[in-house]
């Protein structure tokens, strides 16, 4: 009676924790039919946002890529000094506020920070523009792709990489036609990752891009606007960012499974051709 009670009162728990997180999502999802989310979504605000959103988050990647990979291989595959720090530093910045870090950029980068005086002066300004937009993308989504590169790089077989070497390939060679084919599926992973990460990030924007319409609010920033206007706006684009974060999120999970499923097939292969070989033994 005891186990009995105690199984139910675990699925109970289950079940209401089940309910506080996915529950509000649900309601997004039922609150408003297709149609009517069609039609929200058709209104120059929501396309304006979601067509910012989409392309700086690419221009955000490509930031991410530059300067995230060789930061992933060097604590993927190398030992050193400070390299714990550095380590420790990445998965704060996980962590740290979007308006601390918003705040941060400001003063780097902003019209009397650190570098944004020097740039002023030069007529360039960052700050509350779109190229502001990128740098605020790419810091947030930075640390997700260097954790996941420093995994897929350490685990390449340390073998092969010598045995590249030893052939006669240079390290360049080494490191685009071995490691990182090798590393892609971890690599792919974190892009990924890092570009829902891109997509759904709201504070930095806010803080160090501000939420100029056409020029600076992303998708994220027109829902919170939309949200003292027009509630069913606000939802539909709540329901698109939603679906597109899942689709990248679940494109993430596929890639990662694309390894056992090559495996699974080669074993069926073996196994078949086993199978046509005791065929042929036994006719």
């Amino acid at each position: 009676m005891s186990r009995a009670l105690s199984k139910l009162g675990l699925i109970l728990t289950v079940a209401i924790g089940l309910a506080f997180l996915f529950l509000p999502l649900v309601m997004l999802a039922i609150h408003l039919g297709f149609a009517q989310i069609w039609q929200q979504l058709q209104t120059p605000a929501a396309f304006d946002a979601l067509y910012l959103s989409v392309t700086t988050s690419i221009a955000s990647l490509a930031v991410v890529v530059l300067i995230g990979m060789p930061i992933a291989y060097l604590l993927g595959t190398s030992e050193f000094y400070g390299k714990r720090l550095i380590e420790v530093l990445l998965q704060m910045l996980i962590v740290t506020p979007t308006t601390v870090a918003g705040v941060g950029l400001l003063l780097v980068f902003g019209r009397p920070g650190l570098f944004g005086h020097w740039l002023e002066s030069v007529g360039v300004s960052i700050s509350f523009s779109t190229p502001a937009v990128i740098f605020a993308q790419a810091f947030i989504a930075l640390p997700f792709f260097i954790q996941a590169g420093k995994t897929a790089f350490a685990g390449v077989p340390q073998s092969l990489v010598q045995a590249s070497r030893t052939l006669g390939a240079s390290p360049g060679r080494t490191f685009f036609k071995v490691i990182v084919p090798l590393a892609a599926p971890g690599l792919i992973s974190g892009l990924v990752l890092s570009w829902a990460k891109a997509l759904a990030e709201f504070g930095v924007t806010l803080m160090f891009a501000g939420n100029l319409p056409g020029k600076t609010q992303t998708l994220p920033l027109a829902i919170y606007t939309a949200l003292e206007t027009d509630l069913d706006l606000a939802i539909a684009m709540s329901v698109l960012l939603l679906t597109v974060s899942f689709i990248l999120l679940l494109s993430v999970k596929l890639v990662e499974m694309m390894p056992e499923i090559r495996r699974r097939r080669r074993r069926k292969g073996v196994m078949a051709n086993a199978h046509m070989h005791d065929d042929e033994v036994s006719a």
